[in-house]
């Protein structure tokens, strides 16, 4: 049988430095007893000293557009073209709802329960999505217009909202004529203000 032979270069070396640290009467208790422990030494920020850097997230998001503070945290315009998509049809949906419900009990042919329910639905079905449609579509189309003027100006502000209403407006009406599509435009870049300008001075 062959034997391996270790090397003097590869033999471990001695846990005492020299022979005079050594005691063969020490006990593992001794041995702990002698040994500096500092449990600040393991915490996960232990060394870091005045070099570490915190986050503030009330900083100003720096210009991206997007990322404005808001009523909702947001993570970038991706987020505002979702949640403001969906709650715009969903409010527009309730609404259209509503005045649904309220434009069938007036146009109600009979005082018959079973007809005024009946055109009471029909109100609502029709008013509702046609109102919850075309609201969902604006906001589509604001979000990702504010998002594109955001990106292309480099900083996000309440004018982007404006410019962003005029155009969503604009485009939406665009096939019923050049004063249709203005005037939309207009009451679109009115109401995008409004929401912009007062968003900004709550928050």
């Amino acid at each position: 049988m062959s034997h391996t032979n270790i090397e003097e270069e590869d033999t471990f070396e001695p846990i005492y430095s020299n022979q005079e640290d050594f005691n063969p009467n020490d006990t593992v208790s001794s041995f702990l007893s002698n040994t500096a422990y500092d449990p600040s030494r393991l915490h996960p920020l232990a060394g870091l000293g005045g070099g570490l850097d915190y986050l503030n997230l009330e900083d100003d998001a720096g210009g991206l557009p997007g990322t404005q503070n808001g009523l909702l945290p947001s993570r970038g315009w991706s987020d505002d073209l979702t949640y403001g998509t969906g709650l715009t049809y969903i409010t527009g949906l309730s609404l259209g709802g509503a005045f649904g419900f309220y434009e069938g009990l007036r146009s109600s042919p009979s005082p018959a329960l079973k007809i005024r329910l009946n055109t009471v639905l029909n109100s609502m079905t029709r008013r509702g999505p046609f109102i919850g449609n075309s609201a969902g579509v604006l906001a589509l189309m604001y979000n990702g217009v504010n998002g594109a003027i955001g990106k292309a100006r480099g900083t996000y502000d309440p004018l982007n909202s404006v410019a962003a209403g005029a155009l969503t407006g604009a485009i939406f009406k665009s096939t019923a004529g050049l004063r249709a599509a203005g005037s939309a435009g207009g009451v679109c870049a009115v109401m995008a203000g409004i929401w912009a300008f007062g968003k900004e001075a709550l928050m």
